[in-house]
């Protein structure tokens, strides 16, 4: 294991998240994959990442037991990366399986791409920032940055909405609030561009407070 910050990716038995642990080893981070509510709370940032239907990951998050270690560390305000269905997750909830809650973090429901457009979207796209300034995660990314995505659904776009592509119209692709951040598409299959983002992210968790 490297040194620098100490991550927990939240290993609850959804597709192969080997991947986003060796990207942010990568950067610079302490990153390993963990399946107890113990090392979520020794860590100084966590990383939520999903794939697949927003029902499964729900129930899989719940029935691991890192649903409340997740949520405790959300309340205290550790920096925080929700990626692709991680992202869904900090939503109320999905069209996609109704019925079941997301972590209500953000407010509103996931739903369908818009029509006319191929689903899933399965390319690369650019990313186009919302807003004043150049946000957290896109800091020394430049402008309209490449990034990869695989997915048919997406939050909808809100206040704390800081980059959308262009799918069919202006789709959510970042959010932030505070040390929060969520991604639709996938830093880790993102090229250099995707490591410099997590970097960003490795280096915020670096400086938050013990």
């Amino acid at each position: 294991m490297t040194g620098g910050p100490r991550i927990a990716v939240l290993d609850y038995g959804i597709g192969n998240l080997r991947s986003a642990e060796k990207a942010l080893q990568h950067v610079g981070a302490a990153a390993r994959l963990v399946d107890e509510a113990a090392s979520v709370e020794a860590a100084d940032a966590v990383v939520l990442p999903g794939v697949g239907a927003f029902g499964a990951c729900a129930r899989a998050l719940r029935e691991s037991g890192l649903e409340e270690p997740a949520r405790a560390a959300l309340a205290a305000g550790v920096p925080f990366f929700g990626v692709c269905v991680g992202f869904q997750l900090l939503y109320e909830g999905s069209v996609e399986s109704p019925g079941t809650p997301g972590l209500g973090v953000f407010r509103g429901t996931v739903s369908p791409l818009p029509p006319g457009v191929k689903h899933p979207q399965m390319q690369w796209n650019t990313l186009e920032a919302r807003g004043r300034g150049e946000p957290a995660p896109l800091r020394g990314l430049g402008p309209h940055p490449w990034v990869y995505f695989v997915h048919s659904f997406a939050p909808p776009v809100g206040d704390e909405t800081v980059a959308v592509c262009d799918y069919g119209g202006p789709v959510a692709a970042l959010a932030t609030r505070g040390p929060l951040w969520g991604a639709q598409f996938h830093p880790e299959k993102s090229g250099a561009t995707g490591l410099a983002l997590l970097a960003n992210f490795v280096g915020m968790a670096a400086m938050a407070p013990a």
